[in-house]
């Protein structure tokens, strides 16, 4: 098989892993490298459904000696496979480096063979482009579960982010779609790479050099399984406090097998993965906790609103807040308020008490703010009543017009490509 043929099956295969990000690498360039993965260095692009595709993104192999009943890859069914050498990976990084048509690499891969044999091919792969190719650019590499520590501590060093995907919520779904994987398999190396990671910031004598300078990353499938969106965003938090994350992704459902244990969707669950998106920015960046989002009662978000304003409805007894004497948290918990334009209020507000028409020009979203505050003691003109009814009436309405119509659609390598065969081998292997 031709390396073009690898390349189509591959990048192909790799397209249901959300979880490539390439932000927060220090990684500088150095005296006759390539690339850069320092700040400046990146540049990202992003495809309709938010994901980023300014990196190669590729599996090292499909061909998987596990048999997970979500995936494509499993070891059942009839598709084609590939497998690359390590080589090959980093003469088409390089050379699609040089065309300016990526800013790094992100590499993933099934299983072949064992974990340990499937992780050395992928440091082999990372050390050729570091060592051979002086590479310097980002470059995000997943961890294959039940691999050994000495072997996660020689891919640290090289690259800049490593990803283990949980994939599935709970050990119940992983014993129901993913046998041959336990929980426990995945957090160990997850705490394992967290730990070093807290090492090697207090004391580099281990590594003595920089140990996945970006930090890691994981995936969560959404919808394949029965949890609700509150254990998912728990088992989030938990990650977040415990391990350190620095993202966790979401990944709505693609029904891609036929399996009686998997549910039949007419199209992936994208709206319920946004809503996830949005609750996992407000435990982040805004002090909000997965219990005060959801409850046993309010298990699920609700779809038709975004999960500060569905908050803030059910929360209705502790607005109106006054705009001139609320701190900095309380006002981040106001819908059409960001952490942004909430720092803009506070130092505003040293010289002069604020009004509507002020929040406005601080970036205040003020079609969604104003059925939540007072500005001196006042309702926004056209907000006649503090009634809930009222307010989710007019909410979803301006939900309704925000909203684009989501479409699954996953960016491809090969669209409009006129060349023939020959030509874009060549062009792939740098002999054109």
């Amino acid at each position: 098989m031709d390396i073009f043929d690898k390349l189509k099956i591959l990048a192909d295969s790799a397209k249901y892993d959300a979880s490539c990000s390439s932000s927060g690498s220090k990684r500088k360039n150095v005296n006759s490298g390539i690339g850069n993965g320092h700040f400046s260095g990146i540049c990202h692009s992003w495809g309709a459904d938010g994901r980023c595709i300014s990196l190669l993104k590729i599996l090292f192999t499909n061909s998987c000696i596990y048999d997970c009943k979500y995936c494509i890859n499993r070891s059942s069914n009839d598709v084609p496979r590939a497998t690359f050498t390590s080589r090959e990976v980093a003469d088409l990084t390089i050379n699609f480096y040089k065309r300016n048509y990526i800013e790094g690499l992100f590499l993933s891969s099934a299983v072949i063979r064992n974990p340990d044999y499937t992780m050395e091919q992928i440091i082999q792969t990372v050390s050729i482009l570091r060592n051979e190719y002086n590479f310097n650019g980002y470059i995000h590499c997943k961890t294959i579960p039940g691999c050994s520590k000495e072997l996660i501590d020689k891919l640290g060093v090289l690259v800049d982010r490593m990803s283990i995907n949980i994939e599935l919520p709970s050990n119940e779904s992983l014993k129901l779609l993913a046998p041959q994987k336990e929980k426990t398999g995945i957090l160990t190396p997850m705490k394992y790479i967290s730990d070093n990671i807290k090492i090697n910031t207090l004391d580099k004598s281990k590594f003595k050099k920089h140990f996945v300078p970006a930090g890691q990353t994981t995936q969560l499938i959404v919808g394949a399984t029965n949890e609700s969106d509150l254990k998912i965003l728990k088992l989030s938090e938990s990650l977040y406090k415990k391990i350190n994350l620095k993202r966790v992704y979401y990944s709505a459902y693609v029904s891609i097998n036929n399996d009686k244990n998997l549910p039949s969707l007419e199209s992936p669950p994208l709206l319920r993965e946004n809503r996830l998106y949005q609750a996992d920015w407000l435990l982040r960046f805004y002090g909000f906790t997965a219990d005060e989002l959801l409850n046993e009662s309010h298990p699920n978000f609700n779809t038709l609103l975004d999960p500060k304003c569905d908050w803030a409805l059910r929360n209705i007894d502790k607005f109106p807040i006054e705009i001139n004497k609320a701190d900095f948290f309380t006002l981040l918990r106001i819908p059409g308020i960001g952490v942004i334009s909430a720092k803009k209020i506070i130092k505003a507000r040293r010289n002069f008490e604020l009004n509507f028409d002020n929040l406005k020009h601080l970036g205040v979203v003020l079609k969604r703010a104003k059925y939540f505050i007072t500005c001196k003691g006042k309702y926004y003109t056209d907000v006649y009543k503090f009634n809930p009814s009222f307010i989710e009436t007019n909410l979803l309405y301006l939900e309704r017009q925000d909203v684009p119509k989501m479409e699954y659609k996953q960016l491809s390598l090969f669209d409009k490509l006129q060349p023939t065969k020959e030509d874009k081998i060549k062009c792939l292997t740098g002999s054109l």
